[in-house]
């Protein structure tokens, strides 16, 4: 009787393989194991094993696997049933969710390039006589294909070789991007030994006596080494004796002063042991009350003004969670928000905190997923964006999702396009765990299911330490430029709190959600505007760089000095991003820092660290940003806000866009006097009587949510229809015109229910790509998998027909 394997593959296709498996390999082979199989004509394929049984396939002859990866399952059962239940509801193959779950590390196959580790130094009799002919090819050459060491080794199983040389760290992989970050080296200095006796101090002096800078420098020094009894850094010394690097580095060259470096650590974690501390009466409240509430309801929502101190609220329920040897997971929206996260945390529990994000490289993401596995010490609590949701947890208790309302806890591209909020609801309810969703603004969705009595909600107004919600002003823009009172975007009212704000030595935020210098140019002779040329849109214009380029693509042209329609010297840049708001900063407050946190400045894997840490370390005194700063970041200095113009959020052709606004001015407004200095939030506005804006100032939650629902349930939106988007896309104009349109008939013959389209979205072409999206509204009392199963039968049909095959299709479920 031959035996079987079930197998997933990493790979975008609808059904799951059947492979041949020897006896002996049947006893050993266990659920969860990665194994390496032959697929199509020649490629190799790292393949997850889900099933072992004795059925053959009738539809092809199955095939042998090429061998076993794993000693032990690197992926549990939980995990393959929550995949199932992502690629079910969220209409996507199980081969894209295994991909997008597991560390590429995890995932060898044939087209895989490999590089010799830069920095290490290999000792080569630590190296099998395999390992060594590897590593000897990549001296002479800098990558290889799979199927070049396949020919070097001359066998076809190079698997566990790779393997065993990428845990030994000899190897990098090309897909990440290797990243050069040099730790942090601060530099501190220390009297030479020979001038630390009594006597010695004299003939020091003595030394230095023509050399007034020198000796100055000295004196400060002893004072500063008397006060604080704890090494002294080049930067502080500067900054009290007002003097300059060369007058240390004379010292230094006279050998009277030695340099030496401390490099701080990244992922390991210290205790600190002084970071006791007490809930207040209100938090105390909240934290009882959560815990009544999750006796009846699997889901709570915490619903706490921005600086309430939820935070601490969530580290006393992860203490208990832990205390019961339970694992947590602590969902972030952004990786910007971790940073600062893993600090307070990691302060109070040490190293059982583990962190797991995209900038994390391939080695330290397997090593997280290890110690998940394994249940280990390490990593009782993991800190993650969405992606953190697939770690192979086994003993999971509590669930918190921060920042539930947030946008990018949906994954748009590549598939799985998954919510990480809803996800793990249900991966919560596998584990029987508890989810704890915390938010100034929640989501309307979470509100709604709290109103219908499906969650549990705990409020929290009042912010940590009384300390009062800051003050929100209207500027309308309309009169100050009317009254010729502006001053490049910024109008006097608000020019005026900075400059109060700043000389008090205190912090300033301002958030514009664009970035680049201006969203386009234009000339003004004939209104020409510089397109892109594969994609639908106008090139964003950048300042420092001198250059035009798409947002989309990435298509970049030099700045033109004429137009290329009638060439024309009058070409003026329309609108304004973070760029130009730096710019003009700098202009208007010259001795100042100016700092700039954007997509195009956090490019690195610690760029947010890097800004976040200067501007917590009050080196920048103004801070410009897009959306990235209206997270939930902490900063004690700053105590003003300014939203550069709030109209382009509520302008956005979005059904959520109210709500989004409404959430993103309420958030920005929170990051203002959060400790005992009072703050100020300034909203630039061509249209202060916008509800919206209104609710904003009132801080009037209810109000907003009762609007908004109201609409939604009017035009059939959220929370009371479900929505899937299906986007098609095609470089031929005509033939997706006609395919879509054959697709929007048949679905509404199908399903009786209300679908819209096939419209053309804003940005009709990215990449040469005609796209077009028809929108299916699904009523809650619905069966909602019924209709999942129609749609993929409609879809089905419409991938048969010759002529549509190219039009790729591709489904959003929730699009939220």
């Amino acid at each position: 009787m031959p035996h079987f394997v079930e197998v997933v593959l990493p790979l975008a296709l609808p059904k799951t393989f059947t492979y041949l498996v020897s006896e002996a390999e049947y006893q050993y082979i266990k659920k969860g194991m990665r194994v390496a199989v032959p697929f199509g004509k020649s490629k190799i394929y790292t393949a997850l094993v889900i099933d072992l049984h004795q059925n053959a396939p009738t539809l092809y002859q199955a095939k042998e696997i090429h061998q076993i990866l794993d000693e032990a399952p690197v992926v549990n059962e939980f995990q393959i049933e929550h995949w199932q239940w992502i690629a079910n509801y969220y209409m996507c193959s199980i081969g894209e969710v295994f991909k997008s779950a597991l560390p590429s590390g995890f995932l060898l196959e044939s087209e895989t390039i490999i590089s010799a580790k830069k920095e290490s130094e290999i000792d080569g009799s630590e190296l099998s006589d395999s390992e060594f002919l590897i590593y000897q090819a990549l001296q002479q050459q800098s990558a290889l294909k799979v199927e070049d060491i396949v020919s070097i080794l001359g066998k076809k199983n190079v698997f566990p070789v790779l393997n065993a040389m990428l845990t030994k760290n000899v190897l990098v992989l090309q897909e990440e991007v290797a990243e050069k970050y040099k730790p942090k080296l601060t530099r501190y200095i220390r009297l030479q030994e020979e001038f630390l006796q009594q006597e010695q101090l004299s003939e020091l002096m003595e030394i230095l006596s023509r050399a007034q800078k020198q000796r100055e420098l000295v004196m400060h020094y002893f004072q500063l080494n008397a006060k604080e009894k704890k090494p002294v850094s080049v930067k502080q010394l500067l900054e009290i004796s007002g003097s300059t690097s060369a007058v240390v580095k004379s010292l230094v060259d006279k050998e009277i002063f030695e340099e030496y470096y401390i490099a701080e650590d990244r992922v390991s974690f210290e205790k600190d042991d002084e970071t006791g501390f007490q809930l207040s009466l209100p938090q105390q409240k909240a934290f009882d009350e959560i815990k009544e509430c999750f006796e009846k309801h699997a889901v709570t929502l915490l619903h706490g003004v921005t600086a309430s101190g939820k935070t601490e609220i969530y580290i006393k329920l992860i203490e208990e969670c832990i205390s019961e040897g339970k694992q947590v997971l602590y969902l972030l929206p952004e990786i910007a928000l971790t940073t600062q996260l893993v600090t307070r945390l990691t302060a109070y529990f040490g190293n059982q905190v583990a962190v797991f994000h995209s900038k994390y490289s391939n080695n330290e993401r397997i090593e997280v997923w290890n110690q998940v596995l394994q249940n280990s010490e390490k990593a009782k609590i993991v800190i993650g964006a969405r992606s953190a949701l697939f770690l192979p947890f086994s003993n999971l208790g509590l669930i918190v999702i921060d920042e539930e309302h947030e946008q990018t806890f949906k994954q748009f591209d590549p598939a799985p396009r998954y919510h990480a909020r809803d996800a793990a609801i249900v991966l919560a309810s596998q584990h029987k765990a508890k989810v704890l969703l915390g938010s100034a603004t929640p989501s309307l969705e979470t509100y709604h299911n709290v109103k219908a009595k499906k969650y549990g909600l705990v409020e929290l107004f009042e912010r940590f330490g009384n300390v009062v919600l800051p003050q929100i002003y209207l500027v309308d823009l309309k009169d100050k430029y009317k009254r010729k009172k502006m001053n490049g975007h910024f109008s006097d009212d608000l020019l005026e709190a900075m400059t109060e704000a700043l000389s008090k030595g205190e912090q300033v935020i301002l958030f514009q959600n664009r970035r680049g210098y201006s969203p386009f140019v234009e000339c003004m002779t004939c209104g020409h505007v510089p397109q892109c040329p594969s994609c639908d849109v106008s090139l964003t214009y950048y300042k420092f760089k001198n250059q035009l380029r798409c947002h989309y693509c990435g298509h970049s042209i030099a700045n033109p000095t004429h137009c290329h329609a009638c060439q024309s010297v009058d070409l003026s840049t329309k609108g304004f991003g973070t760029e130009q708001i730096e710019i003009e900063l700098k202009k208007l407050f010259p001795e100042k820092t100016i700092g700039r946190m954007d997509q195009d400045t956090t490019r690195g894997k610690f760029g947010y660290e890097k800004i976040i840490d200067s501007f917590k370390n009050q080196e920048i005194d103004v801070l410009v940003g897009t959306q990235m700063l209206a997270k939930g970041l902490h900063f004690d200095n700053v105590t003003l806000v300014g939203v550069m113009n709030a109209d382009n959020m509520l302008n956005q052709p979005d059904f959520r866009s109210h709500e989004r606004a409404y959430q993103m001015m309420m958030q920005v407004a929170g990051r203002a006097g959060r400790s005992e200095k009072s703050g100020k939030v300034m909203i630039q506005t061509y249209n202060p009587y916008h509800n919206i804006i209104q609710q904003v100032t009132h801080n009037d939650y209810n109000g907003m949510y009762n609007e908004l629902v109201y609409e939604r349930h009017n035009f059939k939106y959220p929370p009371y229809y479900r929505l899937v988007k299906l986007t098609l896309k095609h470089r031929d104009f005509d033939k997706l015109k006609e395919g879509s349109l054959w697709l929007y008939n048949v679905l509404v013959q199908q399903l009786q229910i209300p679908v819209l389209g096939p419209e053309e979205p804003a940005i009709s072409r990215i990449r040469n790509e005609y796209i077009r999206t028809i929108l299916i509204k699904i009523p809650n009392q619905n069966h909602l998998g019924q209709t999942k199963k129609t749609i993929q039968r409609v879809l089905n049909s419409f991938e048969a027909i010759a002529q549509y095959r190219a039009i790729k299709v591709t489904i959003n479920v929730d699009n939220y």
